[in-house]
């Protein structure tokens, strides 16, 4: 059972408050050491992903390149205090769940993780670079790229959790059909729609070109089939428990039946 207090409802909001506070001043102590760390930054996505052919990035507005490392420095804020806040969800939510569901949530999230930083790695690595070349590869002697800060870190950033999330997908088709929510057999009739609802999302979250959007809905294909086998391995393990259990069951039957 839950190890859960006998604890009135207003002391059940004074721990999620406390818990969210704690998790604001964490992210608001490590704000300053992010926003002095910006310039590197920058300068590292700018020498990782844009080719020589591209030139130098660009500011348009006096205050541009504040602004846009105030909000770079919130993204990596948020990104170094993700373990603290995780551990204060952790803390608030641990006395309310049974030791079974502690362990699936400890996978879930540590699962997710995973998969959120395979599809950001994946797109900084390869597609960030490969976007980048393929603008520049536009540029002739009388159109020259003019590149600004702002929509280079936002379409970095942008594509950056549009891949992260993604990535989430096999997560998503493994937990769908964990739960009961649709089987495996209907997935797979379903995997004409599922391409189309791929590529759906993979419009909405891209910048309005085919290249980026394909880069990112072909990898979620190949997830959500690679999602799909372990969820019919799974499904397939639970139905053969589930049928010994009733074999079982039916023999006892049997046997007191015989018994009397």
């Amino acid at each position: 059972m839950p190890e859960l207090p006998d604890q009135p409802l207003i002391a059940h909001l004074e721990a999620l408050r406390n818990a969210l506070l704690n998790m604001l001043y964490m992210t608001a102590a490590l704000y300053p050491a992010a926003y002095w760390i910006t310039p590197e930054v920058i300068d590292f996505l700018v020498r990782w992903s844009c080719p020589p052919e591209m030139g130098q990035l660009n500011y348009f507005t006096p205050m541009e390149v504040f602004i846009a490392r105030l909000k770079l420095a919130l993204v990596l804020a948020l990104a170094a205090a993700f373990p603290f806040n995780a551990w204060q969800l952790w803390r608030f939510l641990m006395p309310a769940l049974y030791e079974s569901e502690r362990r699936a949530l400890k996978w879930w999230i540590g699962a997710s993780t995973l998969l959120f930083v395979m599809g950001a790695g994946f797109c900084l690595g390869t597609i960030l670079p490969l976007l980048m070349r393929f603008s520049a590869g536009f540029a002739t002697p009388n159109l020259k790229p003019v590149i600004g800060l702002a929509g280079f870190l936002e379409l970095s950033g942008w594509l950056l959790l549009s891949f992260g999330l993604m990535f989430q997908f096999p997560l998503a088709v493994i937990l769908a059909v964990r739960f009961g929510a649709v089987r495996v057999e209907t997935l797979r009739r379903g995997r004409p729609y599922v391409v189309v609802g791929i590529l759906i999302l993979a419009a909405i979250l891209t910048p309005p070109d085919v290249v980026s959007q394909l880069l990112l809905a072909v990898p979620t294909w190949i997830l959500f089939e690679i999602g799909l086998l372990i969820a019919a391995r799974q499904q397939k393990r639970r139905e053969a428990a589930a049928a010994a259990e009733l074999d079982d069951a039916v023999l006892d039957v049997y046997r007191q039946d015989n018994e009397s």
